[in-house]
């Protein structure tokens, strides 16, 4: 088989043509990568001690080095249950992340329910607050459990400058108050929780999380932490890769074995030698790039060379 064997850009319609199987990675739903997960130096002892200290885990590295891969193998392993994921942006703030409240949306129920009313309509409902609020993932990740929630707090170095901050007295605390059913004296209300459709009843406003959950926070490096947020963390940073340990995870994750030598073997070095001189590239990359080199069809040196250029770009660049 050749190269280009789906799209070939000429505008002939050739029905029925059958797609590739996907990379293990890009299966859908998505398969959990908790079973190929291999954890550098250091790392289990650091995770160790989170759990033991109840203190946050903060990894900093390169992209595509396995920082967020490590909670879903934590969380597997300790049947924590679903991992709960707060992406962070330059726009997050820290009340998103406990809950939401929907106050236009009640306010246009308000205005209908007032219409039937109006009208004699027989039902014009009820005023729930509560059927207008939903809970964050870390609103969820603190309610009470037997167990500890597994927590997700996804490139935290791309927060403003006070976030960080923000989050001191939530994660010192293990706590937290919805004003808003405060201010309606509101004793009782059943929140829905992060990415479930199970509620969860919260009384007087008030959240206290009886085990603290187990949260992984990722940085790139890309901002300097305050030093107050950094002392309530521990702290471990990802290893520059090795040719050694590039092997082992392109073994688990294609299940291909590369030699000393040979085309792969190049691909792995050079990956090594890239990132090992400051340049950013993710394995998954590299993971990309073998997947197709060694699938079915057969490429010549003109065609590898273009697709190894097109896979392997530098994260720094556009």
């Amino acid at each position: 088989m050749s190269w280009n064997p789906y799209y070939r850009g000429d505008g002939v319609v050739r029905p029925g043509v059958s797609l590739p199987d996907p990379p293990p990675w890009r299966t859908f739903p998505r398969a959990s990568v908790a079973d190929v997960f291999q954890p550098p130096e250091g790392l289990v002892e650091a995770v160790n001690a989170s759990l033991a200290l109840r203190r946050p885990l903060l990894i900093t590295g390169s992209p595509g080095t396995g920082k967020s891969t490590v909670i879903e193998q934590v969380a597997a392993e300790l049947d924590l249950g679903p991992v709960l994921r707060w992406h962070v942006t330059s726009r997050s703030t820290l009340s998103e992340a406990l809950y939401h409240y929907d106050a236009l949306g009640r306010i246009h129920a308000h205005r209908l329910q007032q219409e039937k009313a109006r009208t004699g309509a027989a039902d014009s409902g009820v005023d729930d607050i509560a059927a207008f609020m939903s809970l964050g993932p870390l609103g969820t990740a603190l309610l009470p459990s037997d167990r500890p929630r597994a927590l997700l707090i996804d490139e935290i170095d791309k927060a403003d400058l006070d976030l960080p901050g923000d989050l001191l007295d939530v994660l010192e605390r293990g706590e937290y108050r919805i004003e808003e059913l405060r201010r309606e004296g509101q004793e009782l209300a059943h929140l829905r929780m992060s990415g479930e459709d199970t509620k969860h009843p919260v009384r007087g406003g008030h959240v206290q999380c009886t085990e603290f959950p187990f949260i992984v926070m990722t940085s790139n490096g890309e901002q300097e932490l305050p030093a107050p947020f950094l002392r309530r963390c521990l702290r471990y940073t990802m290893p520059r890769p090795t040719a050694a340990l590039v092997r082992e995870v392109v073994r688990r994750h294609l299940r291909l074995d590369v030699p000393e030598s040979g085309a792969n073997a190049e691909l792995v070095d050079a990956f090594v030698r890239r990132v090992s001189s400051g340049e950013r590239i993710a394995i998954d990359q590299l993971l990309s790039t073998l997947h197709l080199l060694n699938g079915p069809a057969q490429m010549k040196d003109a065609e590898r060379g273009a697709l190894i250029g097109l896979l392997m770009k530098n994260l720094s660049g556009a």
